[in-house]
């Protein structure tokens, strides 16, 4: 009988083991920064070099480049695992050429998702334009490398991410949609039909838009100065998502948040210029994150070796993070 229990004992104490080994490693892979180490420099350059080739025709809204794009952005999250919100294999969120008002042809969003394991109603949306402005009339391609060919490899980045953790049993507390809208450069139409449409998420459900739009370069303002990134909108909803963009920022990247466009009284007006501004205009708290205008922009010259790869790199990293502590707090920022 003694040798019975004695035996008992140990293998009480072994499963203790193994269970407290095993508390301890989910623990470690918890950490955001294992995750954000996960998007890389490398991989978001053999991405852009793809997705703004000469073989993608510059993307514009309707045509078949553009075709090309939703295909490859598609493909990205079918190899990895990650699921469309609209059907089972249905990524497109098709939007009709009448919505254009003759100014393209009928185009697709693109959506994919990663839901939620406490609170699946409730959403996170990360956001990028998808198209460009094609090519030139005298037949120059326009492959808008950073516009925004850099926010749409960033964002399949931190799905990447996020799915790796969620592989590893920390999926998100809320669900995340990375939402990849066409039409923005004939007047962010995409976006418009997903909130003014067919939401395919309740708006009222939808916590915050992180919205990318050229993330790849450096101005002439930060020539000497390249560590930055320009925050416009933060404190437009929610002061609560400002103050937590910016202790993310503290503790993860440490680079400088510019807010010289986020002044009510700026001329340039970048607050309405991108697709955040259609969930801004239903009382979504955004952040819109952008490196400012260079030379190249609009132009054939926005090419993928002009890229910036390990600032994309920073930059996506602490959008990554954002989102982390957006999707995973107690509490969903509040409007004020």
């Amino acid at each position: 009988m003694k040798k019975i229990t004695l035996l008992f004992s140990i293998l009480l104490l072994m499963a203790s083991c193994g269970s407290s080994q095993n508390k301890n490693k989910a623990s470690k892979l918890a950490n955001p920064a294992d995750y954000a180490k996960t998007i890389t420099a490398d991989e978001l350059k053999d991405m852009l070099y793809t997705y703004a080739s000469n073989d993608y025709e510059g993307r514009k809204t309707g045509e078949p480049g553009q075709k090309k794009a939703i295909e490859f952005i598609k493909n990205h999250y079918v190899n990895n695992g990650i699921v469309s919100p609209i059907a089972d294999g249905d990524y497109f969120q098709d939007i009709p050429e009448t919505y254009f008002n003759g100014r393209a042809k009928g185009s697709e969003n693109v959506l994919a998702y990663i839901k939620g394991s406490k609170k699946p109603d409730e959403i996170i949306v990360i956001s990028a334009h998808l198209d460009h402005i094609g090519i030139s009339k005298n037949g120059d391609i326009n492959n808008g490398a950073d516009d925004d060919g850099s926010g749409t490899v960033a964002i399949l980045e931190i799905a990447e991410a996020f799915k790796t953790a969620a592989n590893n049993g920390h999926g998100p507390k809320r669900s995340i949609l990375f939402l990849h809208v066409t039409g923005e450069e004939i007047g962010l139409f995409g976006s418009k039909y997903y909130t003014d449409v067919d939401p395919v998420f309740p708006l009222a459900n939808t916590v915050a838009d992180l919205n990318i739009d050229m993330i790849g370069r450096i101005d002439s303002k930060h020539e000497n100065q390249p560590n930055y990134v320009y925050l416009i909108g933060s404190d437009k909803l929610s002061q609560e998502l400002h103050d937590i963009s910016e202790t993310i920022n503290k503790t993860y990247s440490n680079i400088e948040l510019d807010y010289t466009y986020n002044d009510d009284k700026d001329p340039n007006r970048f607050y309405y210029r991108s697709d955040h501004y259609n969930f801004a205009k239903n009382n979504i708290p955004v952040i819109f994150y952008f490196n400012g205008t260079h030379a190249d922009y609009h132009r054939p010259s926005d090419t993928p070796d002009k890229i910036e790869y390990n600032l994309l790199e920073t930059r996506t990293r602490l959008i990554f993070h954002t989102a982390w502590e957006l999707a995973n707090r107690d509490e969903r920022v509040k409007v004020d």
